[in-house]
């Protein structure tokens, strides 16, 4: 039986986050193959430290765009806001090791004579949704996103720019009925460029921000701050810490409060289920709670690479179905083709849509007039709820 009272913990992190430039810098190079070609393959890691960026994978797709990597990879880390000494837009180094997609790989994705496309790999992929946002998202998680791209758009784009790029946020968060009902802890560590800034100044700072994303009347009276707790956070960013694409896979998706498959997203275009699946299982388990069949939702896929057809469909509502999940479990099926092929048509996933996706969040965002966040949409509840 699922618990109704506990306590819950999610955190984020910032687009400044040395994994998080690295995922940026991943997906916007699988964007500019995606404009040059739709159907481009790409596979696209990303590296980052002191003054140094380095970039491989294997792809299928114009030479231009390879021959531009360089350029995209500057031009992801100047909008960020990096220009410090060990690592600055202008300065750093660039190594771009990209090379083509394996034939043994390409064959069994390939669609050929009467095959449809395949899987680009195997896997597992989860999707999940519960009604205790608007978003259908974990609150911990929705609002530790919140409250990081807020600290963003004021650097960036407002007053606070005494603010560096880097930064993470914690929300606990206490349940009761199963749903939140208190944030009992707020974790804030922020990177600024004032030296002599003390962790309290940091808080004066930030306090009033951080309260602007939460709704009222949710951060308890006797809620425990920790903001900058280790005290001066100036050196940020890959000079203080490494990165790597796809080392934030539950931020990425439910922050924890979710099972998840293993496989990152950033930097694969829509062939790789690891990514269009993912998308797929949250549009589905979206759609079933936004149908009313359940408060929360969990939908498992999983794929064998070069096969078109998922090989099993799983539902989980948690104890709050008003239906069985074998019949949710036989509607999704009846509702969507969960094929590669057709997951990247009804998706819409060969737009270059996914450098937006790379920090904050891929999940609880409203869909877009171009394509993108279009796994967030509900126009499926319908059609799952007359399948059921």
């Amino acid at each position: 039986m699922a618990r109704n009272s506990y306590i819950f913990t999610s955190e984020s992190v910032s687009e400044g986050h040395p994994d998080k430039v690295c995922d940026r810098i991943s997906d916007a190079v699988l964007d500019a193959f995606l404009t040059a070609d739709p159907y481009s393959r790409v596979a696209c890691e990303t590296f980052a430290t002191t003054d140094r960026v380095v970039i491989g994978g294997e792809v299928r797709g114009p030479q231009s765009v390879i021959d531009s990597v360089e350029e995209i990879a500057r031009g992801v880390v100047k909008d960020i806001g990096y220009e410090q000494d060990g690592f600055h837009w202008k300065t750093m180094k660039v190594q771009n090791y990209l090379h083509a997609q394996s034939a043994d790989i390409a064959q069994g994705v390939d669609a050929a004579g009467a095959k449809d496309e395949g899987a680009g790999d195997q896997g597992i992929m989860f999707g999940y949704a519960t009604d205790e946002t608007d978003a259908l998202m974990p609150a911990p998680i929705h609002y530790s996103h919140a409250i990081l791209k807020k600290l963003a758009e004021v650097r960036k784009y407002g007053s606070e720019t005494w603010l560096g790029p880097d930064a993470k946020a914690q929300l606990t968060m206490r349940y009761e009925g199963g749903m939140p009902s208190a944030i009992t802890s707020i974790v804030l560590s922020t990177q600024h460029l004032d030296p002599d800034l003390t962790s309290e100044q940091v808080r004066e700072r930030v306090e009033p921000i951080i309260r602007g994303e939460i709704p009222d009347g949710w951060i308890a009276e006797d809620c425990v701050w920790h903001v900058n707790p280790t005290g001066k956070f100036v050196i940020g960013g890959p000079d203080g810490d490494a990165g790597l694409t796809g080392r934030k896979i539950i931020v990425d998706t439910y922050g924890g409060a979710a099972p998840h498959g293993g496989g990152a997203f950033s930097g694969k275009d829509p062939t790789k289920v690891d990514r269009s699946a993912a998308y797929a299982a949250r549009y589905l388990a979206k759609n079933v709670v936004a149908a009313g069949l359940a408060k929360k939702c969990v939908i498992q896929l999983s794929y064998a690479i070069g096969v078109s057809q998922p090989l099993s469909i799983y539902a989980n509502t948690l104890d709050t179905g008003e239906v069985s999940e074998e019949a949710i479990e036989k509607a999704v099926n009846a509702v969507m083709d969960l094929s590669p092929r057709g997951i990247r048509e009804k998706l819409q996933l060969n737009k270059p849509i996914y450098e937006r996706t790379a920090a904050y969040g891929h999940f609880g965002r409203p869909p877009e007039a171009d394509g993108g966040f279009s796994w967030e949409a509900i126009d499926l509840a319908d059609a799952i709820k007359a399948a059921v």
